[in-house]
């Protein structure tokens, strides 16, 4: 009889499904055949890198042959002038998913809980049960985070409480307010993660939220950011935390050596000091944010508002039914049944012609 290999496995792991990403465009042409796809499926930036980002990869590739720098000096020299904060707050990563799994393996064992919200993105459970810990997920409210809810589910097992802002896949964001009264909830003695992966597409006002006034306030809070969404540099796989500089020291106590290659370091380093990219990211993404939610209109579709680079809409049938027939026409967007919500699909903002073109199969779609 062959071995059980899944039942070799921690407990942990064996209730756990892979995560599946978005669906490539290879893997759609190779299936169906066809040309000319449009990828709105993966929250990129549909502008393509920086040009001082491809300077900064020309300079590089005559290194390949060397290990990175393992510390990512000149990475954190740039973030610490850029955002106001010591080099030694600074935990880079291989992506922020990178950082949310340090979290978890540094904080978390067999016996502790982690919470965060229904709705709420994939990587949390996966690496809350990975680690053995119990995920306690609470009800969403109106497709967010109820922050009440979430401290009352604290409990003297609590060690991570994970909170996106904004949350993907719904987009949804809440304010200074609403956070203030959360934290002062919290024991000293629990780790609040804040995820702001697409914290640079999120509008300034009055009541806008930026984790980084927070740090010093908290020695509790962990905010973790990404070069993926705004910057453009998904491929290269680059994010970083900032937090308590003895929390920083216990994440590199984990960190695998030269987690973050050259490229990325050298990529997320001169795309910083290109403002001139971020605004266009950020006007890019504001216009097509409004061209879908007119189409959505149009159509009489319902969504949900959104404060990051992708909108989550419902529909009377199947999202996945929907999903397939969007393939047919060479329109790849992002089922999110995984998450509960078999009834939608989240659809990342991509150029005006790109968009249009979704929003047009998707009337063809609907009317079949």
């Amino acid at each position: 009889m062959a071995c059980d290999f899944i039942a070799l496995a921690t407990p942990g792991v064996q209730g756990l499904t892979p995560y599946v990403p978005g669906k490539p465009i290879e893997e759609l042409e190779r299936e169906l055949g066809i040309r000319n796809i449009i990828k709105l499926a993966s929250n990129e930036n549909p502008l393509g890198p920086s040009p001082r980002v491809l300077a900064a990869l020309n300079q590089v590739k005559s290194e390949l042959t060397r290990y990175p720098d393992g510390n990512g000096f000149q990475l954190k020299q740039a973030l610490s002038s850029k955002l106001g904060v010591k080099a030694d707050t600074i935990t880079l990563g291989n992506g922020s998913n990178d950082v949310l799994d340090l979290i978890a393996r540094a904080f978390l064992a067999p016996g502790d809980e982690a919470v965060f919200s229904q709705y709420a993105f994939a990587v949390y459970p996966i690496a809350t049960q990975a680690c053995g810990a119990r995920a306690v997920v609470t009800p969403a409210k109106n497709w967010g985070h109820d922050l009440d809810a979430m401290a009352a589910a604290i409990t003297g097992q609590t060690k991570v409480v994970f909170i996106a802002n904004p949350n993907n896949p719904t987009g949804t964001s809440f304010g200074r307010a609403q956070w203030e009264t959360f934290m002062s909830k919290v024991p000293e003695t629990v780790l609040v993660v804040l995820d702001e992966a697409y914290i640079e597409y999120v509008e300034e006002g009055s009541d806008a939220l930026n984790g980084l006034a927070y740090l010093d306030q908290y020695p509790n809070l962990i905010v973790t950011r990404t070069f993926s969404k705004a910057y453009g540099l998904a491929a290269l796989r680059v994010g970083y935390s900032l937090s308590d500089p003895q929390v920083a020291n216990v994440l590199n106590r984990v960190r695998q050596p030269f987690n973050v290659d050259s490229f990325a370091l050298a990529a997320a380093t001169a795309v910083l000091e290109d403002e001139d990219y971020l605004a266009r990211s950020r006007s890019v993404n504001s216009e097509g944010m409004a061209q879908y939610v007119a189409g959505f209109q149009s159509l009489g579709l319902d969504f949900i508002p959104s404060a990051g680079n992708f909108i989550t809409v419902h529909f009377s049938v199947e999202g996945m039914s929907v999903y397939q027939k969007l393939l047919q026409e060479g329109v790849i967007v992002r089922p999110v049944a995984n998450y509960g919500m078999t009834h939608s699909l989240r659809i990342s903002i991509g150029l005006p012609q790109e968009n249009q073109r979704c929003l047009a199969a998707l009337e063809r779609v609907l009317g079949q």
